[in-house]
């Protein structure tokens, strides 16, 4: 008699999965993977991508300071590895940069101390706000699986110059209004603009010549959308009941 029990096969993490297809869609489109250190210099951070000595993200409740390292810190957005990734390689430049993030902040159904975050980083001669949204609409309809509209509303990010919130069609109502998107048939998922010149200058690059385009997106924030999840804890809870779905 056979006592031997049947052991349960194990599965990647829904987080594993999704950073996975994000590298997989944008591969595709040119995109090579870089990566940064979560644990960074004030000036990689924050002074390289022209944030303000003054600027409200360096203030304790946004950043995580680490004690008896002076101006080191947890990384607030994967934007920190742009600088890094363009003193060491010359245009053109396509990456995108998953990992983790930090920000020092009260943990709700929408916001946690740490998450995931993939910044995207485009440079070259010709690179457009047209070129953006023609990257970030490919890329939502292969990772949502629908087609979806893509909408630019003018906003102000240190780092790029125009700055602009980016706002996709709301998947349940398809635009016509409910309560998921508020009833304006938009849902907002991401900042992005065109590179700051000065922060090409941080890296290395002749702004004269050379121009791109940069965004950051929490990808928790894409899975909540794409799977209907209503609470960003339970990526991190580790109750087997959620990550047995996926």
């Amino acid at each position: 008699m056979d006592n031997t029990k049947e052991l349960k096969k194990g599965h990647l993490h829904p987080m594993t999965t999704m950073i996975n297809e994000i590298n997989s869609i944008f591969s595709d489109m040119g995109f090579e993977f870089a990566d940064g250190p979560e644990m960074d210099s004030e000036h990689y951070n924050f002074d390289a991508l022209n944030f303000e000595e003054n600027h409200p993200a360096r203030a304790m409740q946004d950043t995580f300071w680490v004690k008896d390292k002076e101006k080191t810190l947890m990384r607030t957005h994967t934007s920190n590895a742009q600088i890094r990734y363009m003193e060491n390689n010359k245009p053109p430049i396509r990456i995108i940069v998953p990992g983790k993030v930090f920000r020092n902040e009260a943990t709700d159904a929408t916001h946690e101390a740490q998450f995931h975050q993939f910044e995207g980083l485009m440079i070259d001669e010709t690179t457009t706000l047209g070129t953006l949204k023609g990257v970030l609409n490919t890329f939502f309809e292969k990772f949502f699986g629908k087609e979806v509209k893509v909408r630019f509303r003018p906003s102000y990010f240190p780092f790029v110059e125009p700055g602009v919130e980016v706002d996709v069609s709301c998947f349940k109502c398809e635009g016509s209004g409910c309560s998921i998107c508020k009833n304006t048939g938009w849902i907002e998922v991401l900042g992005a603009g065109m590179v700051h010149p000065n922060v090409l200058k941080a890296g290395g690059i002749d702004p004269e010549k050379y121009q791109g385009f940069a965004f950051g997106v929490g990808i928790e924030r894409l899975g909540m959308l794409k799977y209907g999840i209503d609470d960003i804890r339970l990526f991190f809870n580790g109750d087997l009941r959620f990550v047995n779905q996926f």
